[in-house]
């Protein structure tokens, strides 16, 4: 009876193991992990600006208030690139002459204007007058042929590349027309000598009757280096060069 009711026990033992086992073994496993979903790529970031131009570079802002214009400015053949502001020229004495209004002009020709103000013009206007303070600036950039004319060849001013000075005003408010016979003209003379040195094209009263009232300057290229100084410093009375031919009135 002894032995009857330990076969008992161990059969029931053995089966109790047995579901067990068979329960294990129908547990599912866990589902795997899903794989490490990626971290969105970076959005692009935007194309790197060009790095300054050795004349960027030169033009700092001890000489000249000259902020870089983000694009080349002006359609066709007038696009031009490193193109600033010019708004101002720091002098030696770190006094502030001022372009009014700002002149949009490429680098190269910013940084003449500038050697020229300092250099030049500043040393000579508070000799002959009195501290300078600002310069008119009568046209910079502007997409057009020469002189307006419709069809004419393109002007330094659609190349950013030249710039119309009117007048120049002192600390005292007194206002100096470059182009006025009853001007000083040891000044004017002064002023004209320089203009002629530093630039290839100048332009004034005498040329070619459009620049009767100011003075332009570029630095257009030429064959063999020629260069052009046509200013006349005239004296009271003189009579102006009348314009060659009408100006079209559709002209750019």
């Amino acid at each position: 009876m002894k032995a009857l009711s330990a076969l008992f026990i161990l059969l029931a033992l053995f089966g109790f193991a047995t579901c067990g086992f068979a329960a294990a073994r129908t547990i599912p496993l866990p589902r795997p992990r899903p794989a490490e979903i990626p971290e969105p790529p970076a959005e692009m970031s935007a194309e790197e600006p060009a790095p300054p131009s050795a004349c960027r570079l030169r033009l700092t802002a001890q000489l000249a208030v000259a902020p870089s214009l983000s694009a080349p400015v002006g359609p066709g053949e007038c696009n031009v690139e490193d193109v600033v502001r010019l708004e101002a020229v720091w002098l030696t004495d770190k006094t502030r002459v001022a372009v009014t209004p700002p002149a949009i002009v490429r680098c190269s020709f910013a940084e003449a204007i500038v050697r020229w103000v300092r250099e030049d013009l500043a040393p000579a206007t508070r000799a002959f007058a009195g501290p300078l303070r600002s310069i008119d600036n009568y046209a910079a950039y502007d997409c057009r042929g020469r002189n307006r004319i419709v069809g004419a060849k393109l002007s330094e001013h659609g190349k950013a590349n030249a710039l119309d000075v009117r007048s120049v005003k002192l600390a005292s408010g007194s206002v100096i027309e470059l182009t006025d016979p009853s001007a000083d003209k040891s000044f004017r003379e002064r002023v004209r000598k320089s203009t002629c040195a530093r630039f290839t094209t100048v332009l004034g009263p005498g040329s070619d009757g459009y620049h009767e009232n100011h003075i332009h300057v570029d630095l257009a290229e030429r064959a063999g280096g020629h260069r052009m100084c046509q200013w006349d410093v005239r004296e009271p009375g003189e009579e102006a060069v009348p314009l060659p031919q009408p100006r079209p009135t559709a002209a750019p």
